[in-house]
């Protein structure tokens, strides 16, 4: 079995994005609406740098100009009418030109096209389990990799793996569908995130939130709860790994009877897809 579905895996991408120490732009975009989100904070920053620089010479200025040295008798103009124009009409049209692509964006956050797979995400004190609904459902848990089951587990490569941030069990979705997230807790509020995929959900007990994404990069991504919900709040990480369809489909089918194996043949056909690509080069 394990044989078999490593041929049937052999195209799967070796791409990949994760944290990494001192990282100060965004993760590289995976989906479509992460892309937006890159977008859009660059075209802020044309605004937010100009205005902060502006108010910071202001500052400058009026120390300098209006101190009690270099200005002992100081004017008593109560108001000015251009100035007043000016500083109500000018904020006005930069929210303007902030709101219409805000609004834009947020109306694609929440217009996913139609989920060809729904996932529910549960967040446990302090882990995730995943049921995938679908006929003859999937379910299973994600926790933490032990540094001591990284052997057993395959997973020894810490630059693929990373520390802390490596699961015993990815959550495995096909390229190129909109899968639907249904997310809650089961103890306190958590919080299931993805940085490059521009996901982030509350997981609420007693409420169902939901979310989407649609991954166009095939690979592994990493991402960690981001709502603080306990002492083990840092070792619930989350991964997901993006295949193509007919991969998902035999991994799907594979897992229902045998969760390690399939994952263990998938990390196989993907380190020898990465070989095959530097002995092509």
């Amino acid at each position: 079995m394990g044989s078999a579905l490593a041929v049937l895996f052999a195209s799967a991408s070796a791409y990949a994005d994760q944290p990494r120490p001192w990282e100060m732009r965004f993760q590289d975009a995976a989906t479509g609406i992460a892309a937006q989100i890159h977008w859009f904070e660059r075209y802020t920053l044309w605004f937010i740098v100009p205005i902060t620089g502006l108010v910071l010479v202001l500052l400058l200025w009026v120390i300098l100009k209006y101190r009690a040295s270099a200005n002992p008798e100081p004017s008593r103009t109560s108001h000015n009418t251009l100035i007043e124009v000016i500083w109500t009409v000018g904020p006005v049209i930069v929210l303007l030109f902030l709101a219409i692509p805000s609004f834009q964006l947020l109306t694609a956050q929440y217009s996913p096209d139609e989920p060809g797979l729904t996932v529910k995400a549960t967040g446990y004190q302090w882990y995730w389990g995943y049921e995938y609904q679908v006929d003859n459902p999937l379910t299973f848990d994600s926790l933490l990799l032990q540094d001591g089951d990284r052997a057993a587990a395959g997973k020894e490569d810490r630059s693929v793996y990373p520390r802390l941030l490596a699961v015993d069990n990815e959550v495995v979705v096909p390229i190129n569908t909109t899968v639907r997230l249904l997310v809650t807790g089961a103890d306190v509020i958590h919080s299931w995130t993805i940085p490059a995929f521009g996901v982030k959900m509350d997981a609420v007990p007693g409420r169902i939130n939901e979310t989407w994404f649609k991954a166009d990069k095939e690979g592994l991504y990493y991402g960690q709860c981001s709502e603080l919900c306990g002492k083990d709040h840092a070792f619930m990480p989350i991964a997901v790994r993006v295949v193509s369809q007919d991969q998902y489909d035999t991994w799907l089918a594979a897992a229902r009877n045998d969760l390690q194996g399939a994952n263990k043949a998938l990390m196989a056909s993907i380190e020898a897809g990465k070989n095959m690509a530097v002995a092509g080069n």
